[in-house]
């Protein structure tokens, strides 16, 4: 006879429903342009079920930018792993600056989507965002070639942020061959530093 999920078994799966409603949901439209019960509708749910899962609105949007960026994180980490080690960096270059990526808004990075919403988040929010875009960071020093040198961090640091703000802008704007131009330049200026 096969055994019956628990209770509590059934919550943690309506649970990480929730939150994966979050992730995609506040990377489509921002922390403030959702609300629970989209969410929750999202989810499958009802708006009456939120607060037997979360304490507060801000409590699930932590826990929904925590997921959005450990997505992020998980992404580019899976590229790394299956890319040749000496072109791991490159490939993860590509596929973050790839015309796809632009389009992901609602599975993408998660910083390229909020990133100028944090500084108004609650506390919480902020420090599950922060701690993602440090392990960002951490992994793509570790896919350098001065891995292990003095600037590894630094370069790192400086990658990240060309990155992100390429997708930005990217993102940003209405006209497809300036978003190109965008995507290109941030890759050829990182590829070249590289070298």
């Amino acid at each position: 006879m096969p055994r019956r999920r628990t209770s509590s078994g059934r919550k943690e799966v309506t649970h990480e429903r929730i939150v994966n409603a979050a992730a995609r949901a506040i990377r489509r439209s921002g922390y403030d342009g959702i609300g629970v019960a989209e969410i929750m509708g999202d989810a499958g749910l009802t708006h009456g079920g939120f607060y037997a899962h979360f304490a507060s609105r801000e409590a699930m949007l932590a826990e929904a930018a925590d997921r959005a960026g450990a997505e992020s994180v998980a992404a580019m980490g899976r590229i790394a792993a299956t890319a040749p080690a000496r072109r791991a960096l490159q490939r993860m270059l590509e596929a973050y600056l790839s015309r796809a990526h632009v389009e992901a808004i609602e599975s993408g990075c998660a910083v390229a989507a909020l990133g100028s919403e944090m500084p108004r988040q609650a506390a919480g929010v902020r420090r599950a965002a922060t701690r993602r875009i440090r392990e960002m960071i951490d992994l793509v020093a570790r896919q350098s070639p001065d891995w292990g040198k003095r600037n590894a961090q630094q370069q790192a640091l400086f990658t990240v942020a060309t990155m992100v703000g390429a997708l930005v802008l990217a993102r940003a704007v209405d006209d497809p061959r300036l978003s190109e131009a965008v995507r290109e330049a941030a890759l050829n200026h990182l590829t070249a530093v590289r070298d």
